[in-house]
């Protein structure tokens, strides 16, 4: 994640205008909040991947856990991800100056995520099912 995308956003709380909010989708403020919480998700995953590569450096293999090591640049690293804006933050902002592509999807492809989901749930049943056969046998 850029340092342009988190110094955009707030690091307070703001009162957000929920009209204006449901207004970016479709006025459905409903689907703008599942739009606001997908796109959080994406953000907060893209924060972690980015911390962890930076953290990676400072993975010791230690034999006794009782070894703790301070190192100054890794609490650093540390505290400057906990100052950036939140994920939901950037979001919002996001949303607002119009930067979140967003579609909803067909009736068709509802009815295929429904049809596979439920094939999923079939499949799964059948192998609880072989489990509980093998267990009583």
């Amino acid at each position: 994640m850029s340092a342009n995308k988190t110094q955009q956003a707030s690091r307070n709380t703001i009162t957000r205008d929920t009209h204006s909010i449901d207004q970016q989708v479709n006025g459905n403020l409903f689907e703008a909040i599942v739009v606001l919480s997908k796109r959080s998700t994406q953000l907060g995953q893209e924060i972690k991947e980015e911390l962890n590569s930076k953290l990676e450096e400072f993975i010791t293999v230690s034999d006794s856990l009782e070894e703790v090591f301070e190192n100054r640049e890794q609490i650093e690293i540390s505290k400057h991800y906990e100052r950036q804006p939140k994920a939901h933050s950037v979001a919002i902002k996001e949303l607002e100056e119009g930067k979140v592509y967003f579609r909803m999807p067909t009736e068709e492809e509802l009815a295929a995520e429904a049809a596979k989901q439920e094939e999923i749930r079939r499949e799964r049943e059948e192998r609880r099912n072989r489990r509980f056969e093998q267990r009583d046998n």
